[in-house]
């Protein structure tokens, strides 16, 4: 199979792999520097190309999603801890009265 086939990996992990892309796109990495980092991210997950199917392979590790989605882009960056304290405060608030 040569480098950068996509046909072992599952459908699922296609998807997740676009919707990656896209997230680095919105915050202004190029199309192929999104889309290497989207595999990247896909491979750490899941350990690469597999096949679904009951019983086969690993549980997946989401801790690089969860730190993708922490760091924030450069917005969050610019803004003061003052800032993104309030508006951490607001949204609790805001969730608190609608009893989520």
């Amino acid at each position: 199979m040569p480098r950068g086939d996509k046909s072992s990996y599952t459908d699922k992990q296609k998807r997740k792999a676009e919707h990656i892309e896209e997230g680095y796109e919105d915050r202004g990495v190029g199309r192929q520097e999104a889309e290497r980092r989207a595999w990247a991210t896909v491979n750490k997950e899941s350990g690469g190309g597999k096949k679904s199917g009951s019983g086969r392979g690993k549980a997946e590790n989401h801790e690089s999603s969860r730190k993708g989605g922490r760091k924030g882009g450069s917005v969050s960056s610019s803004r003061s801890a003052e800032d993104r304290s309030a508006a951490a405060k607001k949204g609790w608030e805001t969730r608190r009265k609608q009893g989520a």
